[in-house]
């Protein structure tokens, strides 16, 4: 690389990167966030109810990137209960308006990683992911550079949520 170029730097993935297909330090962190309500703004736990939690990922693949996940530690839709399903998707429905408002989201990308050869981060406890997107919202950082430019910071985003979340009836407790 010559001297000119710039460097964009991301250390905060080597947290995720060293962590890859290891089990949370003190077991699921979807769990120990479950079992902390009183850390939720640290957590980036955005909404919590009888059947699941909605938090930021704290490794975003873009700013906005919420989790949606059953308050049962279960590795399969197949383990939960009927109304736990139900729930899921009502809070991705309910996570997406909110999205829209708070960050001006025109579209998204839903969905599972089942299993650890599909993907999953977290294999064990099954959830899901809603990606903000935007027209004209794909470079070529992620192709070449294998960094990814977020435009917001995490602590943005919860207070821009928040407030959309309240405003839009979204049931959020914060």
């Amino acid at each position: 690389m010559s001297e000119t170029q710039p460097n964009l730097w991301a250390p905060w993935r080597m947290q995720y990167i060293r962590g890859t297909g290891q089990p949370a330090e003190g077991g699921c962190f979807l769990c120990a966030y479950r079992d902390a309500a009183g850390d939720d703004r640290a957590n980036l736990v955005l909404h919590r109810d009888e059947h699941a939690l909605v938090l930021l990922n704290r490794f975003p693949y873009t700013n906005g990137h919420v989790l949606i996940a059953p308050l049962e530690h279960a590795p399969s839709l197949a383990a939960l209960p009927e109304a736990t399903l139900v729930r899921l998707m009502a809070l991705t429905r309910d996570v997406t308006a909110a999205l829209a408002r708070a960050v001006n989201a025109e579209g998204f990308n839903v969905g599972m990683n089942l299993g650890r050869c599909a993907g999953a981060g977290v294999p064990d406890h099954v959830h899901l992911h809603v990606v903000p997107r935007w027209s004209g919202d794909t470079n070529f950082m992620s192709v070449i550079g294998d960094t990814r430019v977020i435009p917001q910071s995490l602590e943005q985003v919860y207070g821009l949520f928040c407030a959309a979340w309240r405003g839009g009836g979204g049931g959020a407790t914060r």
